[in-house]
């Protein structure tokens, strides 16, 4: 049984992009079990977090470490070109103007460290995805210090939030993950990890699965009652993710092309389950609904982009046989 387990998910894993797009579909076609696996959204966030935490090279990030200046410029873009972007876009628009829900949930958007599948990503288009794994990393670290105050710096008086209780919650997600991986990782070996990553692909996809069903929990109903709130958020949300990769694929031009294009997607795809997650039942429902619409760019992007990510790795591989 274990063994047609471990089939299923290796062929999960092989289709990695396809399943990222088909489960956010899935979701919408199953509202009648989205509020009843609305709870398992934390539990989702722990396991995505736990993988990624597993999974480092911890040699790759030491020798990263003892040349710092691209892990710094990565981690710094990372943690905060983000929030600077919304907060130059908010600037002629006024937070006022905004649905305080809305803003609250760009405000998360921004603040969010990277997605945690971007190193996934990576791997699935072929990409050396050392630096993108250490800069999801070290960023999901300092992501209960420096988000809340992002966050509190985006919304403004208009969203009262409580920083602190934001900060432990983070604190708990991100440092459970890492002691359960640190865990993992002495019982497994780091070679028997290497051995499990088309197991360990699946079990994202499948986890990825569960999280489309949870975060779609009213989407359904919102699209048929509200359609031009919903297409506004979606909206704004591919915008988000657009600007960010575009920003960095023109800032960073000294980096590797496939670095910066994994930057780039890092920077518009971020891990707002985190902070919703960490928030609880305090989500305003309207937040709520722009979070899971900006699932749609994290889930149908990796399959939208890999043609021009093919072409990138293509380029790659023929200047280094030249």
């Amino acid at each position: 049984m274990l063994a047609a387990l471990a089939s299923i998910l290796a062929l999960l894993g092989r289709y990695g992009t396809q399943g990222f797009a088909l489960s956010i579909f899935l979701g919408l076609a199953l509202p009648q079990f989205s509020a009843a696996a609305r709870p398992l959204l934390p539990i989702t966030i722990f396991c995505f977090t736990t993988v990624v935490f597993m999974r480092a090279d911890l040699t790759v990030i030491a020798e990263l470490i003892r040349r710092p200046m691209k892990l710094i410029v990565t981690c710094l873009w990372l943690l905060f070109a983000p929030t600077l972007l919304i907060a130059a876009a908010l600037v002629p628009l006024g937070r006022e103007a905004l649905d305080p829900g809305l803003l609250l949930g760009i405000a998360i958007m921004g603040a969010a460290p990277p997605i945690m599948s971007s190193p996934a990503v990576a791997i699935i288009y072929g990409f050396e995805p050392s630096l993108i794994i250490a800069g999801v990393i070290v960023t999901a670290i300092a992501s209960p210090l420096v988000a809340p105050f992002l966050v509190g710096l985006l919304a403004g008086a208009t969203v009262p939030l409580d920083q602190l209780a934001l900060t432990w919650r983070l604190v708990m997600f991100i440092g459970g993950g890492m002691v359960v991986a640190f865990v993992l990782r002495r019982r497994l070996g780091a070679e028997r990890i290497r051995e499990l990553k088309p197991n360990l692909d699946g079990f994202g996809v499948l986890m990825y699965f569960a999280f489309a069903i949870a975060a779609m929990d009213g989407v359904t109903k919102a699209a048929m009652e509200r359609p031009g709130q919903v297409t506004l958020f979606l909206a704004v949300a591919f915008l988000v993710s657009a600007v960010g990769l575009a920003s960095a694929w023109l800032a960073l031009r000294r980096f590797p092309a496939s670095e910066r294009f994994m930057i780039g997607y890092g920077t518009g795809q971020r891990n707002m389950g985190l902070l919703v997650a960490a928030l609880g039942a305090g989500v305003p429902s309207t937040t709520y609904l722009y979070f899971a619409l900006a699932q749609f760019p994290i889930y149908l992007l990796p399959w939208l982009l890999r043609g021009i990510a093919a072409r990138i790795r293509r380029k790659e591989a023929s200047a280094d046989a030249s």
